[in-house]
């Protein structure tokens, strides 16, 4: 039984890599099509990081960045978090409304809801790579927008799962849109109780 994130052995985050790439490759095939340009989403790692190492793995604790936040739901609980630089959202913001240079907090509401289904799309890929090899039921809440620090952004698995040991897991993963590389990472944090019961209907120990 998994009591704390440092409790993962290799073989288990292993396991959660081939999650994550599996996730990666159909988020990619969907954003492709949503968008009409070529985004590939690079192989994810999986770290289990202090508090502020995961602060620091993703950027300036004062960087403002948009960030969509995801719960999981029914079987496995936990919360998916997107964290967008403004870079992604120009060329988001320019794809669907011509518009490549406008600065976060600036954002009107179709360009946050598009952003938002941007992180709905990728949360419902890496989900259901999940409930494809384990046969587990997962569900999704609505995705929650804001735009802040990353810092306070980050604050949301710090304080929530803070309760269960020092360190989080973090799965993130970097994009190449049109062959340049950027930055916009993604973490996807489950409970300790879910990793046991997806490790447990996985046959891994």
């Amino acid at each position: 039984m998994i009591q704390k994130y440092e409790d993962l052995n290799d073989i288990q985050l292993d396991v959660l890599k081939e999650i994550g790439n599996i996730g990666s490759g159909n988020a990619s095939t969907q954003l492709s099509a949503m968008t009409g340009i070529n985004i590939e989403i690079k192989m994810p790692e999986v770290k289990v990081l202090g508090f502020q190492e995961a602060i620091e793995e993703n950027g300036s604790p004062d960087e403002t960045v948009a960030g969509i936040l995801v719960r999981m739901k029914d079987d496995i609980s936990g919360i998916i978090l997107l964290l967008i630089e403004k870079e992604f959202s120009d060329i988001i913001s320019g794809v669907f409304f011509g518009r490549d240079n406008t600065p976060l907090l600036e954002l009107d509401e179709n360009q946050r809801s598009a952003l938002s289904e941007v992180g709905n799309i990728m949360a419902s890929a890496y989900v259901g790579a999940i409930s494809g090899l384990s046969g587990l039921r997962i569900g999704l809440q609505a995705p929650a927008f804001t735009v802040d620090m990353l810092g306070s952004v980050m604050s949301v698995p710090v304080i929530e799962f803070g309760e269960v040991g020092e360190k989080l897991l973090c799965i993130t993963k970097t994009m190449v849109i049109n062959g340049k590389q950027i930055k916009s990472n993604m973490l996807l944090i489950p409970t300790v109780d879910s990793l046991s019961l997806l490790f447990a209907r996985l046959g891994v120990k």
